[in-house]
């Protein structure tokens, strides 16, 4: 069975990045066999030159999680995904004010192995098409905060530039699988990774805690 990882978080986060790095890294760099679902939220905007209105926002989200299903159907250990219905599922409650979507994304997201939350410590870029703000990803991110917590559904919170953020990735990834799949750093080969508070959904306060056990030369771990 394939292991399904979801990246989630606001808009100009770094999902993409980290997506395309980490699947670059699995086939380049180790004999997992890697599969990239791309986001089709995304495409489907280039596509029409447009965001989409409330009523398609469904079909959106059955979509993605359509490909990811096709995916982890493949015969592949890995599967990245650059987002999920989750993702559709936030942005439908946020600029819509409609929560339906919530409860078959959140089923969804409790299937796969790996949920990834973007941390807010990249700066905001705007891309001259569909991103809003700065406010509007805090947004989002509060958004998805919540509902994983409220749903019991794990994640980890990954920050730092794009290397460290993929460093993190694959210690995470490894430890599913039970092999290293990073030695760039001895703490993650070991399995020490970043953790989110279950109790704490304060971005802000995670992202100081993270900072500074890194700067004594510790990673914190997983609980």
């Amino acid at each position: 069975m394939s292991l399904i990882v979801s990246l989630v978080g606001g808009e100009s986060t770094g999902k993409t990045t980290l997506a395309n790095a980490l699947v670059g890294h699995l086939l380049q760099n180790t004999r997992l066999r890697a599969a990239l679902v791309p986001e089709h939220l995304r495409h489907w905007c280039e596509a029409h030159a447009r965001a989409p209105q409330a009523h398609e926002q469904a079909a959106l989200a059955q979509q993605q999680a359509a490909l990811i299903a096709e995916a982890a159907g493949m015969p592949v250990d890995v599967v990245v995904s650059d987002t999920s219905a989750l993702m559709v599922a936030a942005y439908s409650e946020q600029y819509f004010a409609d929560t339906s979507l919530l409860p078959a994304a959140l089923a969804q997201q409790k299937g796969y192995g790996l949920t990834l939350l973007m941390g807010l410590d990249v700066p905001w870029m705007a891309d001259g098409l569909f991103r809003d703000s700065p406010q509007a990803r805090e947004t989002t991110d509060a958004l998805l905060r919540r509902a994983l917590q409220t749903a019991a559904i794990p994640f980890q919170t990954l920050y730092g530039t794009p290397v460290q953020r993929l460093e993190q990735a694959l210690a995470l990834v490894g430890a599913r699988l039970g092999q290293s799949l990073t030695a760039t750093r001895p703490e993650l080969s070991e399995g020490r990774v970043p953790w989110q508070c279950d109790a704490c959904s304060d971005p802000d306060c995670e992202h100081r805690l993270f900072t500074a056990l890194l700067k004594n030369g510790a990673a914190p771990r997983s609980r």
